[in-house]
């Protein structure tokens, strides 16, 4: 027994170090990564970067940490070329929320991992111009905005001139294209600016884009052909805040701005009589690329009412405008403020219509060779959606159809729609994503599965993008 825990004494012996050793040995450590010269000891940098391009960007906040090698590598333009040429982008959900103080903050969701992040504030802004002449346009355009709520906050805001400042960003629109996220026009100060912001998420910073050539708040975006396109939206004029017909798109190539013909309103012409001519505003209320053109649903404005009047088509090769096919502009379906939201999955158009009832809603598929809007499924969990703006988001990623809504913890969640499989082939118990069939316009949703949740409180869906790295 002496001998073993002699033997045991000697072995200890031999594992002490000293502790200004072990120190030492970490200082050599931490300095022979920082001082090579290669990514990976032994590799070349370009199979490192193989390497890395295979790790999922979940990863990469840590692995930033690893060196300042590391850090230069994670963030170039390099390694996502090689992800994409290895075919390991991921799409990633992003998603803008306004606090009870009027406060936009940002969050990104892995699907894959169900982890969020937080993104950086967006920048803060004075004004482009004083709030007197601006408040005075707030209250003319009481009679164009379509929703109560919005109303509502506009009159809020005339008997607290601290919260203009506060909402630089309010009425902003938001498109993603080329992997980055844009932030594009607004109320500051009552004012509509002109300004865009950036989201790179590689360096995770907003940086200041190329302005529009006008300031616009509450306009449309699409993206088509790797061009982001804006139209309509409200401007100030000498009058006041006006609604607007022109457009424009964006080259990410260039960073330019370039002009796009004005929409016609051809419905707006038409009306009856000279006084419903100056008071019923047209307005864009959507926007999508949809076989190769953009589709901009509108209305005819007067609060509290609007008249859904079809819309109207931008065709990019003959850079002309022509009038929406009937069904698909007066079947549209609407959120509460009128403005209608689609997304597109497998090269099909769906929309959610939650007029069914209070506690769920439809989601819809568009027919182009019926020109008819058509029912997928009814029964989408979609709660209190009278109480806010916008009570529910829609976005297609990873190939499957999602609906971002607010549930009865007010979190926010992220659904998933899935279908039943063919009971003459497989039992009645078994069911598969919805993706797993390569075109969702035949098929019966009777699911929807939460894939994700994060704990909101009182914040207030706005906006959401996919963005694939």
């Amino acid at each position: 027994m002496g001998a073993i825990l002699s033997c045991r004494a000697r072995n200890s012996h031999l594992c002490e170090v000293p502790q200004g050793a072990t120190c030492k040995r970490l200082r050599m450590c931490s300095s022979f990564y920082e001082e090579n010269p290669r990514l990976i000891p032994s590799l070349p940098d370009e199979i490192s970067i193989q390497i890395l391009a295979r790790l999922p960007r979940i990863h990469y906040l840590g692995a930033k940490s690893v060196s300042r090698r590391w850090k230069a590598a994670i963030v170039s333009p390099e390694l996502y070329k090689v992800r994409k040429e290895l075919g390991t982008t991921e799409e990633w959900l992003y998603i803008l929320t306004k606090a009870e103080d009027d406060k936009l903050m940002w969050y990104a969701l892995d699907p894959l991992s169900r982890k969020w992040q937080r993104l950086p504030p967006m920048p803060n802004l004075t004004g482009e111009e004083g709030s007197n002449t601006g408040l005075l346009g707030l209250r003319l355009w009481n009679m164009v905005v379509s929703s109560i709520r919005i109303k509502n906050s506009i009159r809020g805001w005339l008997g607290r001139k601290d919260a203009l400042e506060r909402m630089p960003f309010c009425g902003c629109a938001v498109g993603a294209v080329d992997g980055y996220v844009y932030v594009l026009g607004g109320f500051s100060r009552a004012s509509a600016m002109s300004c865009v912001w950036c989201y790179d998420p590689i360096l995770n910073r907003w940086n200041e884009a190329s302005s529009m050539s006008i300031g616009r708040a509450y306009c449309k975006t699409g993206v088509l052909n790797k061009k982001l396109y804006v139209v309509g939206g409200v401007t100030r004029g000498p009058g006041g805040l006006t609604p607007l017909q022109s457009a424009e798109v964006f080259h990410p190539c260039t960073g330019l701005w370039s002009q796009v013909p004005s929409m016609p309103f051809s419905k707006a012409q038409v009306i009856p009589t000279a006084f419903l001519a100056d008071l019923l505003k047209p307005i864009a209320t959507g926007m999508t690329s949809y076989r190769g053109k953009l589709y901009v649903p509108q209305s005819l404005y007067c609060w509290p009412f609007f008249v859904d009047v079809g819309g109207e088509v931008y065709d990019p090769e003959k850079n002309s405008w022509v009038e929406m096919p009937m069904g698909m502009g007066e079947g549209w379906p609407a959120k509460q403020a009128g403005t209608k939201l689609s997304v597109i999955v497998d090269g099909d158009l769906y929309a959610l219509d939650p007029s069914s009832s209070l506690d769920s809603a439809k989601i819809k598929v568009y027919d182009h060779e019926d020109d008819a809007w058509k029912v997928v499924t009814g029964d989408v969990p979609i709660r209190d959606f009278t109480g806010s703006d916008s009570p529910y988001l829609l976005g297609g990623f990873l190939g499957k159809l999602r609906v971002i809504t607010k549930d009865a913890n007010h979190s926010i969640a992220v659904l998933q729609a899935e279908r039943q499989n063919d009971k003459s082939s497989l039992p009645s118990t078994s069911s598969t994503p919805l993706a797993d069939s390569p075109n969702l316009a035949g098929s019966e949703i009777n699911a929807w599965k939460v894939i994700a949740t994060r704990c909101a409180g009182s914040e207030e869906l706005v906006n959401c993008q996919i963005l694939d790295i």
